[in-house]
């Protein structure tokens, strides 16, 4: 299965290349260049970007992506529910969105931490690919695919998707 990686105004490469590196070990990677117009998806009332917006603006551009199509960024994102989300994806669908604006370890304690920022973004990644692939959430705090709603949450739980929920993604 191919997975589409699209930066959007994402500008930390260190991170990418990093990212790009984790996940080439259980899924073919490649970077592609979405001409996506996030504007459109900005709320000027929350300071956020609406990623369900996104998700169906980038749905028009990648008709002919046989994979799925994860898209990175770095703008704060949310769904008109909640307060923020760290990512939204299509259960059992092509595309899914994560943003690292709240992953950051600077957002809550003021110090930057590279290594916590990779771990967490890769768990989000993680996640939201477990939705594309047909995964709900786990009720397992081993399990990648458990909620999230706080950064705390984020931290407890897996790397890795348990053994009810790797078939679904890993054949």
């Amino acid at each position: 299965m191919n997975i589409y990686v699209a930066p959007i105004k994402f500008s930390n490469t260190l991170l990418l290349h990093d990212v790009f590196e984790k996940l080439s070990i259980h899924f073919k990677i490649e970077l592609i260049d979405l001409k996506i117009n996030f504007e459109n998806a900005y709320s000027a009332e929350r300071a956020q970007y609406f990623s369900t917006q996104i998700i169906s603006d980038a749905i028009e551009l990648t008709k002919d992506f046989d994979g799925k199509i994860l898209m990175l960024a770095e703008f704060d994102l949310f769904v008109p529910v909640l307060t923020f989300v760290f990512g939204e994806a299509q259960l059992n669908g092509k595309h899914s969105i994560v943003s690292v604006c709240r992953l950051h370890e600077e957002f809550y304690s003021g110090i930057s931490d590279d290594n916590i920022l990779l771990n967490r973004t890769l768990k989000e990644i993680l996640h939201e690919l477990g939705h594309n692939f047909g995964l709900i959430h786990c009720e397992d705090w081993d399990c990648v695919m458990h909620s999230s709603t706080s950064i705390e949450e984020v931290d407890i739980k897996g790397e890795w998707y348990c053994k009810k929920c790797v078939g679904s993604v890993i054949p």
